[in-house]
């Protein structure tokens, strides 16, 4: 029963802080500016953020579970998220408290349906790493087990206690949440919120699924069985269980250690670069990839050369319960977009944008191609530092230019896209922690040079098809030129201007919503200070204030719906 009421108790903690940060967000991005007041919200949006960011990290931090996950997942959203946002949430990473070794005692044994001491060696009380879902502690195994597989130091990763009820309870909690942003259209016209939930839980219920993730650790090292780079630990399949997974230890120094890395003698840029081609191999052609590759999820593991010039180390994966697939449809799209990133091409960027899924097909991107091109004319080739150099105007005069023009395009999040941007804004963040100087160009370069190279061989076939349409169009051409000329002559060609004349009838309705909003805050003030004198008086015109109050507020709704 009290499990129940803490759980009870978690579900309508979640959705309360929710839904007051939502409403909170109403008041300032939507209300006020249909009022002529968005200099308000916008004065304390950053102070604003940083006091939901805060708020939020206390409240993963003492709920745990997916609240920890959703936290770290916004911290790697660097793309859409303000800096006041995921610099909050950074700590995340690292910081979840230990449950007591106990209970994890008492949950293992259970699991393995035997004492800890008949299963293991040695098991340290103390863990190594504590996660949002489990936690791993050092071990030895047993004579007959180190005999068998041929290592006796192994780490042992064991669930949170009642993590199954945690879990259940955040994603219903998640569900009601994306239900209620899916009724806001600039939510709804950007992405199915529903769909991004159901995608995220279905990664959730594997990564507590230790047996999948084993399933996950053999499938990755056979991917890179025949690459120096990369090594994967091996799993005690006699030692695992769906609670319980037991692997070969592999620490060694963490990718992030850059002062480990140079007493190592290993040179942390080389480290970055080689990281971010690791990566686009995972992503561009494996098509399998580790989604969470966090500073301690990788380690650089030094090691004797594996051919003739090779680096004197590898990487070394851990934690695979979060792995993402790239469907070939979609990876072809990523390719494309790569290909035209380093080519500098915008319009190529565009199309393999619309290619991989983000933009709907009814898009028009004349515009964004234009801002496209603009933005490589000026920044393109640039790294990270010398980006930070640049004069912040002029971010901001390319932001006023074509910030509308983005924010008009249809946009959407195609399935398995989450865990594709989490990846990459991890894979940057951390080739940039390395080398300050990392560019990611002088790593896009290379490879997408061997993709163009890889794609010539369809160049011929490519051509002989654009051949093809160019000659159909042609044959086409004189027909329709005649129906055009035959409308002319009968008077029944018309110009339509939609745009225009709907941009008069919005300019329209904006200045009856403008007088009603003065007239209502005229009513208001007066009603206020008249109802000194003359309650029952001033209390009407507060009364009366209403009327043009919905006006201003469900005018360009009631408009809309009407058609007119």
């Amino acid at each position: 029963m009290t499990d129940a009421y803490a759980m009870r108790a978690r579900y309508r903690r979640i959705t309360r802080f929710a839904a007051r940060y939502l409403v909170e967000a109403w008041w300032y991005e939507l209300f006020l500016p249909r009022l002529g007041l968005a200099g308000i919200g916008a004065r304390n949006r950053s102070r604003r953020m940083r006091r939901i960011a805060q708020r939020f990290h206390v409240l993963a931090v003492d709920l745990g579970g997916l609240m920890i996950k959703v936290g770290q997942f916004l911290s790697s959203r660097l793309d859409v998220l303000p800096p006041e946002v995921t610099k909050e949430l950074e700590g995340l990473q690292d910081e979840v408290p230990p449950v007591a070794f106990d209970r994890i005692r008492a949950l293992a044994e259970s699991e393995l349906g035997r004492p800890l001491e008949q299963s293991f060696a040695w098991v340290d009380p103390t863990p190594v790493a504590a996660a949002s879902l489990g936690q791993a502690h050092r071990a030895r195994l047993l004579p007959e087990d180190a005999a068998e597989t041929g290592f006796a130091d192994a780490v042992v990763k064991i669930q949170r206690p009642g993590i199954d009820a945690v879990v259940e309870v955040d994603l219903r909690a998640l569900r009601k949440v994306g239900g209620w942003l899916s009724r806001v259209k600039l939510v709804r016209d950007r992405v199915d919120m529903p769909q991004l939930v159901e995608e995220f839980a279905a990664t959730s219920l594997e990564e507590i699924d230790y047996l999948h993730e084993a399933a996950n650790a053999e499938r990755f090292a056979v991917d890179f069985a025949a690459d120096p780079r990369v090594a994967v630990p091996e799993v005690v399949w006699e030692r695992t269980t769906r609670r319980v997974l037991t692997l070969q230890d592999v620490t060694a120094i963490k990718i992030s250690d850059t002062g480990a890395l140079r007493a190592a003698g290993i040179d942390p840029t080389e480290v970055a670069r080689a990281f971010a081609a690791v990566m686009f191999d995972q992503l561009f052609d494996r098509g399998y990839f580790h989604a969470d590759p966090h500073p301690g999820n990788v380690f650089v593991t030094p090691g004797p050369d594996a051919a003739p010039g090779a680096p004197t180390w590898r990487f070394t994966f851990i934690d695979f319960g979060m792995m993402g697939q790239v469907p070939p449809n979609l990876r072809r799209g990523l390719r494309r977009t790569l290909i035209a990133a380093a080519s500098r091409d915008g319009k190529g960027l565009v199309d393999g944008i619309r290619d991989v899924g983000v933009l709907l097909p009814s898009a028009d991107t004349a515009e964004l191609e234009r801002a496209m091109t603009q933005l490589f004319a000026r920044f393109g080739g640039m790294g990270f530092a010398e980006l930070q150099e640049v004069d912040p105007r002029e971010f901001r005069a390319f932001a006023i230019e074509f910030g509308d023009t983005v924010r008009a395009l249809p946009f959407q999040l195609p399935e398995n896209f989450l865990l594709i941007v989490r990846a990459m804004s991890l894979t940057s963040g951390m080739c940039s922690a390395l080398d300050p100087a990392f560019n990611i160009w002088d790593a896009v370069e290379p490879y997408a040079q061997r993709l163009i190279r890889e794609e010539s061989g369809n160049v011929v076939s490519a051509a002989l098809r654009e051949a093809g349409s160019v000659a159909t169009l042609a044959a086409r051409l004189p027909r329709r030129l005649d129906a055009l000329a035959d409308r002319i002559e009968d008077g029944r060609v018309s110009v339509q201007t939609p745009k225009l004349d709907r941009r008069a009838r919005d300019l329209e309705r904006m200045g009856r919503r403008v007088v009603s909003a003065v007239l209502f805050a005229g009513l208001l003030v007066a009603g206020a200070v008249l109802r000194i004198e003359d309650a029952v008086f001033g209390g009407v015109l507060m009364a009366v204030s209403v009327l043009p109050l919905l006006h201003a507020m469900l005018a360009g709704v009631i408009a809309r719906r009407s058609g007119r």
